[in-house]
């Protein structure tokens, strides 16, 4: 199964050719954030890299987030695009999950997490199991100090990846001084493992009607219940428009 592996989901723009296990080309971009720009020519640059012609793909894996609304939008829009006009699978996969998937660890808690500002982040909570992460505490838009809260109830050393420096202080401080130490490389995506993940998944069933996983409103969403405060609307503003 070849399949190309997608992720604009934070700062790197990453992207990767497999060909079942065997990754055939990879590029990780980090100096840059026009991904809108970029995406599709370093796509192109990959398949021509590993001799491969887009028609010759069978799966696309995507992050499909949490993270940067923008980037999550180019890469599922990207993946989409790509998945109907080839007629080949569509994979979705936690961008959380992919940055957990670096602890080769067996039984290891990993505890992603992306700065969502103003001390809230996006976060969750994985045990590696057979070499794959399996969610204790699901992907969740929360206060920082809240989610640690319930990390330490397991009371066990957990691995912190992602953009998390400058809670390191408070992380130390309410977890634990055992935490592990991480090398700065595996708070970066690992492209490749997001196909390796998105083989063992199944396909979206409706590639037309998938959407990112957000995990909070979009601006245009808060900013119209902002102004309609008594009007409860269960759908989605996004689909609805």
């Amino acid at each position: 199964m070849k399949i190309l592996a997608i992720d604009t989901s934070n700062r790197p723009l990453s992207v990767a050719v497999l060909d079942d296990d065997t990754v055939l080309a990879a590029i990780t971009v980090t100096v840059h954030q026009k991904h809108a720009e970029y995406l599709l020519p370093e796509i192109e640059r990959l398949l021509a890299m590993a001799d491969l012609k887009p028609t010759d793909l069978d799966r696309v894996v995507v992050a499909a987030g949490p993270g940067s609304y923008t980037g999550i939008r180019i890469a599922v829009t990207t993946a989409k695009t790509l998945a109907a006009t080839l007629d080949i699978d569509l994979v979705a996969v936690s961008s959380l999950e992919t940055l957990a998937a670096n602890v080769p660890v067996e039984g290891a808690l990993v505890a992603p997490l992306f700065d969502a500002r103003n001390q809230n982040v996006f976060a969750g909570l994985y045990r590696i199991s057979g070499g794959v992460p399996t969610p204790v505490i699901a992907d969740a838009h929360t206060n920082i100090a809240d989610f640690l809260k319930a990390v330490t109830e397991y009371a066990e050393p957990v691995w912190f990846l992602g953009n998390a420096n400058h809670f390191a202080d408070l992380i130390n401080t309410t977890v634990s001084a055992a935490t592990p130490r991480i090398s700065p490389w595996l708070n970066l995506p690992q492209v490749a493992t997001i196909g390796l993940l998105g083989q063992q998944l199944d396909p979206v069933a409706d590639v037309d009607r998938f959407v990112p996983n957000y995990l909070r409103l979009t601006q245009a969403e808060a900013e119209w219940q902002a102004k309609n405060p008594n009007k409860k609307d269960t759908e989605s503003y996004v689909e609805k428009i």
